[in-house]
């Protein structure tokens, strides 16, 4: 072995958070380039974003671009049919598992960037399974319209009723499902589990840590951005395409955008909706955030003010 893939082998694997809009794409390329400290360039992303797997989907879930991907491999990044059947945190965990492993086989070193932080939870300590599926229970709840699934979950689990929007019939369900089954909601089923976050040994943890009115002025001028991008355009060719499922027409900003083109809102208030949820977003974001940073040896960063090089740099150095 030499020093450079010894260096490697104990160097280890970075997850990059930080809230939406937060300039994670920027900073973990550049962080690819500056590790292992032997040799730079040996870092390698793994995407930890559940909307940013979805093949098609890329400006409007911020995939990185082809120039930015230029000379830094990219993992799991529009890899998966958003018409396709339902992505779960199972399936994400697996691939990345995979994707790391094979990282790390060839010497380099494994970069997670994180949007979904119930990805980059199952990652430092697994996954809640809950109750296993019941395919009666299943197939009579998804009988139901969307209106009458989100009735009953607010008279039996108000908590997740609060959580989970009433279009998203695929959480719903299971979050009925699991009630049903046990006799418990399931927001308390979760809530010991969400009490803190635990540390994987092979891990570190990296936490931009945005003020909420800078991240909200950044929102905002990003989905203007985007709009000028061509993410209107985006919608529709995948709405043309019928390649928008349940889950993927989930991603903020595409619901919006197709009821536009279908008549139901003008353009100016689907991209006003667009920054109200995206604020949401990442206020949901911020607050969770907070919890990985109580994880052991989480180094928190802050970016207000500093560019990708100089933030990647100070991460690369504490690293």
């Amino acid at each position: 072995m030499t020093e450079a893939d010894r260096l490697t082998s104990v160097f280890p694997t970075i997850l990059v958070l930080g809230p939406t809009a937060g300039g994670k794409t920027s900073v973990s390329i550049e962080l690819a380039r500056r590790v292992p400290p032997s040799e730079p360039g040996g870092g390698e992303c793994v995407i930890a974003d559940s909307m940013q797997i979805y093949d098609g989907m890329v400006i409007g879930t911020a995939q990185p671009t082809i120039e930015e991907r230029a000379g830094i491999p990219h993992h799991l990044c529009g890899t998966v049919n958003p018409a396709g059947e339902p992505f779960t945190v199972r399936d994400w965990l697996d691939a990345a598992d995979a994707a790391v492993a094979d990282i790390r086989s060839r010497g380099r070193v494994p970069i997670l960037v994180g949007g979904t932080n119930l990805y980059a939870r199952a990652w430092l300590e697994g996954l809640f399974e809950g109750p296993g599926r019941d395919d009666a229970v299943r197939a009579e709840l998804e009988a139901l319209p969307a209106a009458d699934l989100h009735a009953r979950l607010r008279s039996v689990d108000p908590a997740s009723a609060d959580r989970i929007h009433a279009n998203d019939r695929r959480r719903m369900v299971r979050a009925l499902e699991v009630h049903a089954t046990t006799g418990v909601p399931l927001s308390e089923q979760q809530r010991q589990w969400d009490e803190t976050i635990g540390a994987r040994p092979d891990t570190r943890v990296v936490v931009l840590d945005w003020p909420a009115e800078t991240l909200n002025r950044r929102i905002n001028a990003r989905v203007k951005a985007m709009m000028a991008a061509g993410f209107l355009d985006e919608v529709r060719r995948l709405d043309d395409a019928d390649r928008l499922g349940p889950q993927a027409i989930e991603a903020v900003g595409y619901r919006e955008l197709r009821e536009h083109l279908r008549g139901e809102r003008s353009l100016d208030d689907a991209v006003e909706q667009i920054k109200i949820r995206t604020r949401r977003y990442g206020k949901q974001q911020r607050t969770w955030l907070r919890r990985f940073l109580m994880v052991p040896g989480a180094i928190r960063i802050d970016p207000v003010d500093r560019e990708p090089n100089e933030i990647a740099a100070e991460i690369a150095a504490r690293v």
